[in-house]
C-alpha cells in the first residue's frame, strides 16, 4: 500500500508541474501576439500614419505608371491588369487620404499632384525613395522614352518590382499597425497585388520566378 500511495504522490506531483508549465506557455502564447490585442476601430497609432502616407504615395507612382500605358500598343491581358491596377488603387488613395485627415496628419504631395510629372524630383513632394518598390526619377524618364514591345516589358518589370514593395509595406502594417480598418486594407492590399504579381509575371514569360 504505501507504494501505491507513493506512486500516486508522484502521479499528482507530476500533473501539477505540466499543469505549472502549461499556463506558464498560455502566458507566453499570450504575450507573443499583443498587437491582436490592440487593433482598434476608433484608435490609431504611429504605424497606421506611416502606412497612410506613405502607401498613397507609392500608389500614385503605380497609377502614374498606367497613365504611361496610353497610347500603347498593349496585349489585351496587360491592358486589362493596368485597368485593374488603376480601379483598384484610386480609391484607395481616396480612403487613406481621408484618414490623414481625420487624424489631423499633413496629406503627402504625390507625383500626381504635378501636371505631366512622372518621375520628378525623388517622385514628386521630396519623398517615397527609400520605400520598397519605389522607381526613381531616371527609371520613370527610361518607361516614359520605351515604345513597342520594350515598353510593355519594361512596365511589366517595374510594375512587379513595385508591387512587390507595396506587399512588403503592407504586411509592416499588418504587423504593427494599430486602427483596424487600414490594418484590413493591408490585408486586401497583399492578397490582390500577389495576384497580379503572378498575373504579369505570366504575361513577362516569368510564371516561374519567385514573387
Amino acid at each position: 500500500m504505501r507504494i501505491t500511495y507513493a506512486n500516486r504522490a508522484l502521479g499528482a506531483l507530476a500533473l501539477g508541474l505540466a499543469l505549472t508549465l502549461s499556463a506558464c506557455g498560455s502566458d507566453d502564447t499570450t504575450s507573443e501576439q499583443p498587437s491582436q490585442a490592440s487593433v482598434s476601430t476608433t484608435e490609431h497609432n504611429d504605424a497606421d500614419v506611416t502606412f497612410a502616407s506613405d502607401m498613397l504615395q507609392h500608389h500614385a507612382q503605380a497609377l502614374s505608371m498606367v497613365d504611361m500605358t496610353m497610347g500603347h500598343d498593349l496585349t489585351p491581358e496587360v491592358a486589362a491588369l493596368a485597368e485593374d491596377i488603376r480601379a483598384a488603387q484610386a480609391p484607395e488613395i481616396e480612403t487613406m487620404s481621408d484618414w490623414l485627415q481625420e487624424w489631423g496628419e499633413d496629406i503627402p504631395e504625390t507625383v500626381r499632384d504635378h501636371a505631366n510629372a512622372h518621375g520628378g524630383d525623388d517622385m514628386g513632394g521630396g519623398t517615397g525613395a527609400d520605400m520598397p518598390g519605389m522607381m526613381t526619377a531616371d527609371d520613370m524618364a527610361a518607361l516614359e522614352d520605351a515604345t513597342g514591345a520594350e515598353f510593355q516589358a519594361m512596365w511589366l518589370e517595374m510594375m512587379i518590382e513595385h508591387h512587390e514593395g507595396a506587399v512588403e509595406m503592407a504586411q509592416t502594417q499588418q504587423a504593427d499597425g494599430q486602427y483596424k480598418p487600414a490594418v484590413d486594407l493591408a490585408g486586401e492590399i497583399i492578397t490582390a497585388q500577389n495576384k497580379e504579381i503572378e498575373a504579369m509575371q505570366t504575361c513577362s514569360g516569368k510564371s516561374d520566378a519567385s514573387p
